[in-house]
């Protein structure tokens, strides 16, 4: 590991209650999903000590813990801190940043590293919009479902600068999805443009066929 990665895995062990430890897990379904385990340090603790240990680091430094923690991670809590380093205003704009977001989504493949990743991803967009479109509507027919999630939800936050073009295109090869987590994504995507633009989701909710868990979610506050 990187210096700065060993010193937050320090940090993290010094802090972590063992005893939260399989409540956490079980949450997140470890034992199902193949996933790693929890050391039992809380997201909101892990994101100070983060904070806290990044403070004066520069941009090089900062990725090569974030690709350490996370490549060399065996507790869950070391590759939340990763994402949190990667949430560091150092990384606005980056978009040379988009294959180790991707590989986060692949390798993390549940929907706790996989959401956390899709902001960075709305982040990206607002700055490379053309590029991100591109993207997008390619991860929206991979073969891996979190991309596919990603490629749902990765304009979540954006407000009313949502690309409702492109968020049609991505929804449309997943509309028939049978997938929870695919499902949910749709409605939950949908749901948040209702707030900026209610009149496009309902109609666009009238002309598509979703499946009654999209629906629901996408008018959920309409």
């Amino acid at each position: 590991m990187t210096e700065l990665a060993a010193a937050i895995t320090e940090r993290l062990t010094e802090i972590a209650d063992p005893e939260q430890a399989p409540a956490m897990a079980a949450y997140m379904k470890v034992a199902e999903n193949g996933t790693l385990p929890f050391l039992g340090v809380r997201r909101p603790e892990v994101r100070r000590t983060v904070r806290a240990l990044a403070r004066g680091q520069d941009p090089d430094t900062l990725l090569a813990a974030v690709e350490s923690l996370w490549d060399d991670a065996t507790h869950r809590e070391q590759r939340y801190a990763a994402q949190d380093l990667l949430a560091l205003r150092w990384t606005h704009g980056r978009i040379d940043l988009l294959d180790l977001h991707r590989h986060h989504v692949v390798t993390g493949r549940w929907w706790d590293h996989v959401d956390e990743t899709a902001h960075r991803v709305a982040d990206l967009v607002d700055t490379h919009p053309d590029e991100l479109g591109g993207t997008l509507r390619e991860w929206s027919t991979d073969p891996d479902l979190w991309l596919r999630r990603v490629a749902i939800i990765g304009q979540l936050g954006r407000r009313d600068r949502v690309d409702l073009d492109l968020l049609a295109d991505v929804v449309e090869p997943n509309r028939a999805d049978p997938e929870f987590f695919i499902r949910k994504a749709i409605g939950w995507a949908l749901r948040e443009v209702a707030r900026w633009n209610p009149d496009w989701v309902r109609t666009y909710v009238e002309q598509h066929e979703l499946s009654p868990l999209s629906r629901r979610e996408a008018l959920k506050h309409l």
